[in-house]
């Protein structure tokens, strides 16, 4: 484990220098890993594990458009495909990657196979942190861990392709056997973490509903389409408004951010542009604190969670969910990011 200076924190992480590949599948080479589920992350990381070297198998409700993708990605029935229960039953690793509303659903089945000794593996702290709400509460004779991706399962896999990584959060629930932790950071290498840091189911949970709901996607679109609206209101053009508010954050300051850092990219803009951030991002950073603030406390006191139960349980949940997504999609804003992406060199 190396100790590495975030700011004046010191941290522990765990890195594939000091735990490489091989260890990770010399620990994990007696078990049988059942991925159920193969929707968000269940491809990924089913398919980065298979190319790693592990033993792993799928499990999916049949018939399904799941189903389908997995048969396309090659999994191939009978021999590393079956129905959830046969996979269950034949898998001594069960990774539960259904989503949070499926698990509910689906754990009085999964609960009747986690027999001793077995190893019950999340990629979120949402069954387990919110189980008075979802009922999911693990036998205490196996081994429960998490490890999170930080990103979608597509990302995990098209940087493991690209011979890259995505960080990972992991963390201990139960060790019955243990070894849980050894397991735990054998699974997050065998995924294709780039590097793993140590949380709680808790921590998890709340700073992922926080994150998704702010900066990473909530936050962003409001920003976005706060700006967007504003420069359409005082005539600038849909291509103009699109460009400054959307393309050129995402296409030329992001990677940069990503690349070397918010102080780099001040660095290297015009002096114009120094000034201007450098005096309003605090002001942007006061406006929004109170709302981070109520939506974290929202996160800690569950109504986040029972809000995602009670609208991802219902039987119309995804013509509702098309509804919300055609107003994005038929919004001017992402009518002119559409037309815009199309005028990408790559694209003409």
């Amino acid at each position: 484990m190396a100790k590495i200076k975030f700011g004046n924190v010191e941290e522990n992480v765990v890195t594939r220098e000091e735990f490489p590949l091989e260890k990770a599948r010399e620990v994990m080479k007696d078990e049988t890993i059942a991925v159920i589920g193969y929707g968000v992350q269940g491809p990924g990381q089913a398919l980065n594990l298979k190319d790693n070297g592990f033993n792993v198998i799928v499990g999916q409700r049949k018939p399904s458009k799941s189903w389908d993708k997995a048969v396309n990605d090659g999994w191939v029935e009978g021999e590393r495909l079956f129905t959830i229960e046969e996979a269950l039953g034949r898998g001594t690793v069960i990774f539960y990657l259904l989503s949070d509303a499926a698990q509910i659903a689906v754990w009085p089945t999964v609960k009747k196979y986690l027999t001793e000794g077995k190893t019950l593996y999340f990629s979120h702290g949402f069954g387990i942190t919110y189980k008075d709400r979802t009922g999911i509460i693990p036998p205490e004779n196996v081994d429960v861990i998490l490890v999170a991706p930080k990103g979608s399962g597509t990302s995990l896999r098209r940087l493991f392709v690209e011979g890259k990584g995505l960080n990972s959060s992991y963390a201990i629930h139960q060790d019955y056997s243990g070894k849980a932790r050894e397991k735990a950071i054998a699974l997050g290498i065998g995924v294709g973490s780039g590097y793993l840091f140590e949380t709680t189911f808790k921590k998890e949970v709340y700073s992922d509903l926080t994150g998704e709901r702010g900066t990473l996607m909530g936050a962003i679109q409001g920003l976005f389409a706060a700006q967007y609206n504003l420069l359409r209101s005082k005539g600038h053009s849909p291509s103009e408004a699109f460009n400054e508010t959307v393309e050129e954050a995402t296409q030329s300051l992001y990677p940069l951010i990503a690349e070397n850092g918010m102080d780099w990219m001040y660095a290297n803009c015009s002096t114009t542009a120094q000034r201007g951030a450098l005096d309003w991002w605090k002001k942007f950073r006061d406006a929004t604190a109170p709302v981070f603030e109520e939506l974290y406390e929202s996160v800690a006191a569950g109504i986040e969670a029972q809000k995602s139960i009670d609208s991802n349980s219902q039987t119309d949940y995804r013509e509702k969910l098309e509804e919300e997504l055609k107003e994005l999609r038929e919004s001017e804003m992402w009518q002119a990011g559409a037309a815009v992406r199309k005028l990408r060199p790559e694209n003409s």
